[in-house]
């Protein structure tokens, strides 16, 4: 008899549809709060007295420890699921907010915005949505999920920075954060749905490849690989973009005389057009090769943003850069994260896209960072403006040398 036991049948996932609804719900409410960040500076600074590099810096080591814990959430959920960490990391993201409303000094302000925030953020943003994904999903369904998974934080980008214009008027900066921190709450529920300690059906198949490679070889393999190394370092360049642009777009539009709800409503429309740009770029990422998909998106940010810096700013001109800037947004994310899955596999996605996601992490650090450096010494942003333009062209070249086929690994042996 060749029929397996009931008992030993591993239990099957949710619904396909069940799955990417969830992970686009938790997406959404935890990029919102994040893409909002910007909007507190100019009230923070002008409370405290503190200079633009001290609230930038904050946001820096926010950005860089969420890279830097990203590697780690994902191996952890690897190995032990993704529930609990998800779980984890929205109650530290929701600590940090209110850390962050209660801060009057920088220490406090860098300990809650910068090391919470970050570390939660490392433990339940779209990295680990996407990697459930992955796991759970019919290959058929993975392109137009990844996709969907980063238009639904493309959503929340479109959706908060409003309300947390609105919030900050109505009942001060303070209050606002604590509302920030209330709405990342639903994650803890709605996470059982991207449960993937035991997988059934597709997903325990596909994430059975290698089985027997350990943490450290697939590594070892990832780090060897020309490829994937190209595919790290170009994301450096969408995170300092992302983060420059996400952090200090409100205050830069301020000192060019325009009023505070151009700054919340570019943010917003950046949003709501890379919910469209993710979801074509998903669409797309079927249909051609995705290293040159991955090129024709970092020239056409660093061609939009030398439009915009070389042309006066006014209210169209903004909402009109945020509209082509948001088509190429989070774009990156699902030909990243397939090429990761095509060249290694499901079975240490997590881990392995978090290390490629670092990479964009560390770019977000040193965008943030420099945003405010080179401000208080220079008293403007262009220097930055360039450098992202810059950035993005060197970007569009090495993605060109990509290799699109799963790594070479020797026959496996018999038992």
């Amino acid at each position: 008899m060749n029929a397996t036991p009931a008992s030993a049948a591993p239990p099957r996932s949710y619904a396909p549809e069940v799955v990417v609804a969830a992970g686009c719900l938790i997406a959404l409410i935890t990029f919102g709060p994040r893409a909002s960040a910007g909007l507190f500076q100019i009230p923070m600074t002008a409370e405290f007295g503190w200079g633009r590099d001290t609230f930038g810096l904050a946001l820096a080591i926010q950005n860089l420890l969420w890279g830097l814990g990203a590697p780690f959430a994902g191996a952890i959920a690897d190995r032990f699921g993704t529930v609990k960490v998800l779980c984890t990391g929205a109650l530290l993201y929701a600590a940090g907010l209110v850390a962050m409303s209660y801060a009057s000094t920088p220490l406090q302000l860098h300990l809650g915005a910068g090391v919470l925030i970050g570390f939660g953020l490392s433990a339940c943003s779209f990295n680990l949505v996407l990697a459930a994904f992955g796991k759970l999903l019919p290959e058929s369904w993975r392109p137009l999920a990844f996709g969907a998974g980063t238009a639904a934080g493309s959503f929340g980008q479109f959706l908060f920075p409003p309300i947390g214009n609105i919030l900050i008027e109505t009942m001060g900066w303070h209050q606002a954060l604590v509302v920030f921190a209330l709405t990342l709450l639903p994650v803890l529920p709605i996470s059982v749905f991207l449960s993937t300690r035991r997988l059934g059906g597709q997903g325990a198949k596909a994430a059975a490849n290698l089985p027997n490679q350990t943490i450290a070889q697939a590594l070892a393999e990832a780090f060897r690989h020309r490829s994937y190394v190209f595919l790290v370092l170009g994301f450096f360049t969408c995170g300092f973009q992302l983060a420059f642009i996400t952090v200090h777009m409100p205050a830069y539009l301020k000192d060019a005389g325009l009023p505070a709800w151009v700054g919340g409503w570019t943010l917003a429309v950046i949003g709501l057009a890379n919910a469209v740009g993710s979801l074509s770029s998903g669409w797309l990422s079927t249909r051609m090769p995705k290293r040159y998909l991955l090129a024709w998106i970092y020239l056409g940010r660093a061609v939009a943003i030398a439009a915009f810096i070389l042309i006066p700013a006014s209210p169209v001109t903004c909402i009109a850069f945020g509209i082509v800037i948001g088509l190429f947004w989070l774009s990156t994310v699902p030909p990243t994260s397939s090429l990761v899955m095509l060249m290694f596999g499901t079975k240490y996605m997590a881990m392995l896209y978090g290390f490629a996601f670092f990479s964009h992490q560390v770019g977000g650090f040193l965008g943030v960072l420099l945003g405010g450096v080179l401000y208080e010494a220079m008293g403007s942003y262009q220097f930055v403006w360039w450098l992202s333009v810059a950035l993005g062209v060197a970007s569009a070249l090495i993605n060109l040398p990509i290799v699109e086929r799963p790594v070479e690994r020797p026959a496996a042996q018999p038992a």
